[in-house]
């Protein structure tokens, strides 16, 4: 026994020596760096990792911190006994890039959210940003070639969603689309963006493009009511709902007749009379705007005759032969008449209209009407029967007519025979949209 404790004590000594001098003189041809491990018997839960410092290695004389710091390099593995594992080897820390934040994760992580920024009154996370609202639909276009339908802009798919069928349009004003001036209330854009244009429309769910299968769109716009009680009373009475009816700047009591074509269900317009060719043999009224006037006499007049009365969707030239053909005199009142939230709709009967070149840069809603259907009084058939044919060649179209009796007579009969034709009536602001998509 006692020679097998002396070998033992010189085996042990033997071995320290060796342990002695490995640490004081390394290997000369090693490369790899000391790495040092913590040894744990396998199933230990492991101890959570530090940080290492930016350098990856730790400061001069500071102690290793616990769960490991720099790994082995590539191609040193390390053999342990059965039962042992290591704990707290990562890889090594990557120095961020200049700019962007340290996205470095833990082998087996996935990138988290980051985390709402917190309420500026300290209470937690701020409310998430809005969506962003859809594009708007209403970009200027440029006018189609002489002789097509051209329109510029669009209303919003929101104002004109369905039909109301038989019935009342809401009251008008909304207070919130007036604006004071000296003559009178004027139409204006609220402060939320609404415009006359959508927001006095009668709805209808023929407002989009026609498409196969679906009927084809008639509008019409039955002008100078408000001049002759009778004729206006039978003008609300016989037409149905969906024909748009324009009022003239000098009527009587037009605000009380607007009110009931609304009750009646039709969206309503303005006439405004501007200088026809022949003036002054023919002469639209005292406030007719003129091309030898300058534009700020032009715009009170202007003014004046938009705030005879209110809930109009649009407005309507009366005449305007020389005027509408004058570009200089006529882009003022298209950026007044756009300004407004308003849609200009041209009668059609001015031969060198610059209406669809002035819209096209503005971006005004803005259409040309295609048949002047009471034109000639003895062709009214044939004028109705042009405006069938190019609906369904086109998919909309509109047309223009006066109070007269024996034409509001006519277009009451004819309305009645368009369904059985796979024709759909529909007020005009619908037609200009459905022109638009077109």
């Amino acid at each position: 026994m006692r020679t097998l404790a002396i070998a033992a004590s010189v085996v042990l000594g033997v071995l320290v020596l060796g342990i002695a001098a490995l640490s004081l003189f390394p290997d000369p041809n090693a490369t790899d760096p000391v790495v040092i491990l913590t040894i744990a018997p396998a199933g230990t839960p492991a101890s959570g990792a530090d940080s290492a410092p930016a350098s990856g290695q730790p400061a001069e004389g500071a102690a290793a911190p616990q769960g490991g710091a720099a790994p082995p390099q590539a191609g040193g593995e390390v053999s342990l006994p059965p039962g042992f594992a290591v704990e707290g080897i990562q890889s090594p820390p990557q120095a961020p890039q200049a700019g962007a934040p340290d996205q470095t994760l833990p082998p087996g992580a996935t990138p988290q959210a980051e985390p709402p920024a917190a309420a500026p009154d300290g209470s937690g996370a701020a409310e998430p940003a809005a969506p962003q609202a859809p594009l708007a639909m209403n970009a200027p276009t440029t006018a189609g070639a002489a002789g097509d339908v051209q329109t510029t802009g669009v209303i919003p798919v929101a104002a004109i969603a369905a039909d109301p069928g038989p019935g009342p349009l809401p009251a008008v004003p909304v207070a919130e689309l007036v604006e004071e001036s000296q003559y009178g209330p004027l139409p204006k854009v609220s402060p939320d963006g609404r415009r006359p244009v959508d927001v006095y429309a009668r709805p209808s769910r023929y407002a989009a493009r026609a498409t196969a299968g679906e009927p084809a769109r008639i509008a019409i716009l039955v002008s100078d009511l408000g001049e002759l009680d009778s004729a206006t009373a039978e003008a609300i009475k016989s037409l149905p709902g969906p024909i748009s009816v324009a009022y003239s700047a000098y009527g009587r009591n037009t605000q009380d007749w607007v009110t009931k074509a609304r009750d009646a269900g039709h969206e309503v317009f303005l006439q405004i009379p501007l200088e026809p060719v022949d003036y002054p043999a023919k002469d639209p009224g005292p406030h007719t705007l003129l091309t030898s006037l300058p534009p700020e006499e032009n715009m009170k007049r202007l003014q004046w005759v938009m705030s005879r009365f209110t809930g109009y969707v649009g407005v309507t030239n009366d005449m305007g032969g020389k005027f509408e053909a004058t570009q200089q005199s006529f882009l003022p009142v298209l950026e007044e008449v756009k300004s407004r939230g308003l849609l200009y709709l041209d009668d059609g009967t001015v031969q060198h209209s610059t209406a669809g070149q002035i819209a096209g840069m503005l971006g005004l809603d803005y259409s040309v009407a295609n048949v002047q259907i009471d034109a000639s009084p003895n062709d009214m058939a044939k004028a109705l029967t042009k405006l069938e044919t190019l609906a369904k060649e086109r998919g909309a179209v509109i047309g223009v007519a006066s109070a007269k009796p024996a034409t509001i007579k006519q277009l009451a009969q004819w309305a009645t025979q368009l369904e059985a034709k796979g024709i759909v009536l529909v007020p005009v602001s619908a037609a200009v949209r459905s022109q638009r998509q077109s």
